[in-house]
């Protein structure tokens, strides 16, 4: 199989370019955003538990970051710093991710988080593939997309 034709719903990047325009910039606007709504929510979260969630805060905030991702792209397919940045998660068949595929997303993102050279092998993939992939969005046949204006 192709790699034309195993994307062959998602926008094609040489005649649709301005889906992918500024999609690595928009993706590290939009990790900014989701690193302190996370941090925040982990900060109530510890605030409400009286200070006790320190104890075990490293395992508060994974756990937090972890539903936050999954359940927002299995509901819009987009994370909240995400929609502020006007980018959406699309898979291969150019629609929204479904809950298991925003699942496997998360839990890829979470690997190369947890193992420092694939965060560098997606990030350069981020920047030089034609469709702007990382690493995780190439396994599962996603791609990162500018929204169409509402």
């Amino acid at each position: 199989m192709t790699t034309s034709a195993h994307y062959a719903d998602l926008p094609d990047p040489a005649s649709e370019a301005e889906f992918y325009r500024d999609v690595p910039t928009k993706r590290l606007i939009a990790w900014v955003a989701d690193v302190f709504l996370i941090s925040l929510i982990t900060g109530l979260l510890t605030l409400l538990s009286l200070f006790t969630a320190l104890f075990f805060l490293p395992l508060l905030y994974a756990t937090v970051s972890f539903l936050y991702r999954w359940v927002s792209l299995a509901r819009s397919s987009a994370t909240p710093g995400m929609r502020f940045a006007a980018i959406e998660l699309r898979s291969q068949d150019g629609g929204p991710l479904d809950g298991a595929t925003a699942f496997f997303h998360t839990v890829g993102y979470f690997v190369s988080v947890a193992v420092f050279p694939l965060q560098l092998i997606s990030i350069a993939l981020m920047l030089m593939s034609e469709r702007k992939q990382g690493l995780t969005d190439m396994v599962l046949g996603t791609a990162a997309l500018n929204r169409r204006a509402a």
